[in-house]
């Protein structure tokens, strides 16, 4: 049996031992435990440490990649012009095929048109469409002459100019309208005379098929409206490639591209739905081919519907090494002397050593 006082420092003992307990709990509730960082970490902050120690040190500009975004590829620009110059010729032909099934206008009248029953024709208004249409391709050109990235503007354009007028070939060809009024004079019908229809396409091709210079007799050539895919065309190109605060400029390129379709239907040289479907197809057609363009997650997107469209090999083959959208950057095109345009004074080294105060 133990004695009292055995007993009584035993007590004594367990209380300070619970004692020392909470106080070890108290005090690691104030204070926070040391958390061993990983050895990256800890590199980080002596390299901090060490920059804060010494203000002196080297900064190195890393060169950017020498990968070209946006090449030139002439080669493929020059295939492209081919591809519309064929289309616009197969045009002509296709005219001329079907001017000889365009019914008289006396046994066929012009069909009913609401724009016709209320506005009458005004001789002069196709003459200001033509007028308008030359304005907007001499101002693309003049654009396009200053364009820093020419050769993938003009490749876009000569390759949705020549498919919208392979589609054109085909409208006209399926579907032969009437003519869309009593005024116009189409030239007479050859009848099976070969070498007099290959002169008539000559004569198209050299006056690029324009009426105010007499070269276009022919009829049959209305859905549709070879006129609004030019029109059309040129200002949606203006626009997309000029700078975006340019409104003002933007603004005259649509009057005029807006006043020239208008003036078609003014002088009843189409009908309306002829108009209607150019202007439909061609803005369609741009902003499909621009948006896949832009847009490279598309491109090799499989869930991007637009690639079933039947010139979508076309367009890999076009676009396949464009890997951003151009910017609206201009340049001078004509090459100087590189001491004309190079100050020797203003030469920087790779290497620049600076203070931080």
């Amino acid at each position: 049996m133990a004695s009292p006082e055995l007993a009584s420092a035993e007590d004594s003992s367990t209380r300070n031992l619970n004692s020392g307990k909470e106080d070890g709990s108290v005090s690691g509730t104030k204070k926070t435990c040391p958390v061993h960082a990983p050895a990256g970490e800890e590199a980080k902050r002596s390299f901090r440490k060490g920059i804060a120690r010494h203000n002196d040190y080297v900064k190195i500009s890393v060169p950017e990649s020498k990968v070209n975004r946006l090449p030139t590829e002439w080669w493929k620009t020059v295939i492209a012009f081919f591809y519309a110059a064929f289309n616009l010729v197969l045009t002509t032909v296709v005219i001329t095929v079907v001017h000889e099934r365009v019914p008289p206008k006396e046994s066929s009248p012009p069909l009913p048109d609401k724009f016709f029953d209320y506005i009458d024709r005004v001789k002069w208004a196709f003459t200001v469409t033509e007028i308008n249409g030359m304005v907007l391709v001499a101002i693309w050109l003049i654009q396009l002459f200053f364009f820093k990235y020419k050769s993938i503007a003009c490749r876009r354009f000569f390759f949705l100019i020549g498919t919208l007028y392979l589609y054109r070939c085909v409208t006209m060809y399926v579907t032969t309208l009437p003519v869309p009024g009593m005024h116009m004079n189409c030239a007479p019908k050859l009848q099976g005379d070969t070498q007099a229809k290959i002169q008539r396409i000559l004569q198209l091709i050299s006056g690029a098929g324009l009426s105010i210079n007499n070269s276009h007799l022919l009829c049959g050539d209305f859905l549709y409206s070879g006129h609004t895919v030019m029109l059309t065309l040129t200002y949606l190109f203006i626009k997309e490639y000029s700078p975006k605060s340019f409104w003002w400029y933007h603004l005259v390129c649509w009057l005029l591209s807006a006043v020239g379709v208008l003036c078609i239907l003014v002088a009843h040289e189409h009908y309306t739905v002829d108009v209607v479907v150019a202007y439909f197809i061609t803005s369609r057609l741009f902003w499909w081919y621009h948006t896949m363009a832009n847009l490279q997650i598309l491109k090799c997107s499989p869930n991007n519907y637009l690639t079933n469209t039947w010139w979508n090999p076309l367009f890999n083959f076009f676009e396949r090494n464009v890997q951003t959208s151009v910017p609206c950057s201009y340049s001078w095109p004509i090459t100087w002397a590189s001491a004309c345009l190079k100050n020797p004074c203003k030469k920087y080294s790779m290497v620049q050593s600076s203070r931080e105060e």
